[in-house]
């Protein structure tokens, strides 16, 4: 049981981090150099659609077999090792990142495009490229450590 839990949350971080490096590093650029402004809002809305519908169901996987791992495997907080206490906190500063932005500027970007408000739109969709970057960088970081702490110490 507790390989299927691993793998689960192997998985679900994958998607989690690999969808924001295709978004920020591949694409938004492609975006930004074949569309006109009205277009790649319109896409960036399909796209941001889907993905934080796809995040609607990675992230609570995540965090629960994270739980899991740490209360099965690691045998709870007290007993379990430094690289197992930062893959939980970046995991929950991830998560807040990940509420922030969907609460925030990404109803406000739905709210904007319905109203017509282009330049509103576009504004919000900065703040979701930021707050994207912000969360690949620290899922790059979980990543590093969790390799680090598994097999390098």
């Amino acid at each position: 049981m507790a390989s299927l839990i691993y793998v689960l949350h192997l998985i679900a971080a994958v998607l989690w981090v690999g969808g924001m490096a295709f978004a920020i590093l591949v694409l938004r650029p492609a975006a930004h150099d074949a569309l006109e402004a009205p277009q790649r809002l319109a896409l960036m809305q399909g796209v941001f659609r889907r993905f934080f519908l796809v995040l609607w169901h990675v992230v609570p996987i995540v965090l629960l077999t994270g739980w899991a791992l740490l209360g099965g495997w690691y045998w709870g907080f007290g007993a379990s090792v430094w690289h197992v206490h930062v893959m939980h906190l970046t995991g929950l500063v991830m998560t807040g990142v990940f509420l922030a932005v969907f609460l925030g500027p990404w109803r406000g970007m739905r709210a904007a495009l319905a109203a017509g408000d282009r330049p509103a739109a576009a504004a919000a969709l900065d703040r979701i490229r930021l707050g994207v970057t912000l969360n690949l960088g620290l899922g790059l970081l979980t990543v590093a450590v969790a390799g680090w702490g598994r097999f390098g110490g």
